[in-house]
């Protein structure tokens, strides 16, 4: 990265962050109520793909800490490479949970009373906070490449703890749920 802050960067960019906003939940949302078995393609449900992407979103969460960590000790470029590696998980989830939904029926969560509640306000806000996550950080990190730092750090105290969330909430819907995989 250069150290010249270039607004022109973060303009060019806009339109991008606006279309992926949209697009990625979208095409997530499609594909995971399509099955791959209703156009006679014949696979094999991957069903050990949950906890795979539950770990990842685990993963996620650390990084993301860590990450926090090594700008606060000023050394940006591992705060770099961690924050690519955070993103690159993120996709390496989407990829993985639209694969599972592509061959796999949803599991119904089986609980009752209280624990039911809790479960579907944890699966509710994690779902819609990884939709609204989704802009905040391609700006977050679009604000990065283009060196405005300041706006980016403005940017990325909100970003950070729903990112986290996110993240967290992942593994919490996973390990509330696994008991009723099939």
């Amino acid at each position: 990265m250069s150290t010249v802050e270039n607004p022109s960067v973060e303009k060019k960019y806009n339109k991008w962050i606006v279309i992926l906003a949209v697009v990625i939940p979208v095409v997530v949302a499609v594909l995971s109520r399509v099955k791959l078995q209703d156009f006679g393609i014949e696979v094999e449900p991957l069903t050990f793909l949950p906890p795979i992407y539950a770990t990842i979103n685990g993963l996620t969460a650390l990084v993301l800490i860590l990450a926090v960590i090594a700008i606060k000790k000023q050394n940006r470029k591992l705060h770099e490479r961690l924050m690519i590696t955070a993103i690159s998980l993120s996709v390496a989830f989407l990829v993985m949970y639209v694969a599972y939904h592509m061959t796999s029926d949803s599991t119904k969560f089986g609980g009752d009373g209280m624990v039911k509640y809790v479960y579907y306000f944890i699966l509710i806000t994690h779902i819609l906070l990884s939709i609204i996550i989704i802009p905040f950080v391609l700006i977050t990190y679009v604000r990065a490449i283009s060196n405005n730092f300041e706006r980016h750090k403005k940017i990325a105290r909100i970003t950070f703890p729903m990112w986290l969330y996110v993240a967290v909430t992942g593994v919490i819907v996973y390990m509330m749920i696994a008991p009723y995989y099939v």
